[in-house]
């Protein structure tokens, strides 16, 4: 019997999963979250097989959920259940080992074909989140995603040096270099740019 915990905010779509998947003679769903920090308190206590996880939850995200499972060491398996076809998204989840990577328009039969074969020691990926991702690389640097973040916070680029130990003259440069990268025509833009394509 595979043991599954799902996290998603949506409570029909999440009630709906559940039901759904509980159908399959070897699934039982053993626990539901409606937010990130909900599904990780299940999966201490449960240690399901698998864990299903929505990305953009309140709390914690599914993405900060795998990254932490990862780091923590916890053998359950995750697969990203998302609508957002994000290559920043996709990339992160690459990095925290994720199991799977599926889109909800899928069927049910997709999802859980996809959760046996994860068990068996596949991987899952979804061929358009694929597509994108080799498409459309993130091309900031660390630091530059670490300046754009903290400009999105509002802060100036002197307080940002000051947090990053950089010159406000050195802040500026990089910042130049954003939204030459992102063909922005200033900071407010390329934030949104990069927040759509999921890259901050």
């Amino acid at each position: 019997m595979i043991h599954i915990v799902i996290a998603e905010d949506q409570q029909i779509l999440r009630g709906a999963l559940g039901t759904l998947l509980d159908f399959e003679e070897d699934f039982t769903v053993v626990g539901q979250a409606e937010n990130g920090e909900q599904a990780l308190q299940l999966i201490h206590s449960l240690q399901p097989d698998v864990c299903i996880l929505d990305i953009e939850m309140p709390k914690k995200s599914g993405l900060d959920v795998a990254e932490m499972l990862q780091n923590k060491g916890i053998s359950t398996k995750v697969i990203i259940l998302t609508t957002f076809a994000r290559p920043g998204y996709f990339e992160r989840a690459m990095k925290a080992k994720i199991h799977g990577y599926l889109l909800k328009d899928g069927s049910i039969t997709d999802l859980a074909n996809a959760i046996r074969n994860v068990m068996a020691g596949k991987r899952e990926f979804a061929a358009d989140l694929v597509m994108n991702f080799y498409h459309e690389e993130n091309p900031l640097t660390e630091r530059e995603k670490e300046v754009l973040l903290k400009s999105a916070e509002g802060k100036t680029a002197k307080e940002i040096g000051a947090e990053l130990f950089l010159s406000a003259g050195t802040v500026r440069n990089y910042m130049s270099e954003v939204l030459q990268k992102v063909e922005a025509k200033n900071k407010v833009e390329a934030i949104a740019i990069c927040r759509e394509k999921g890259w901050i």
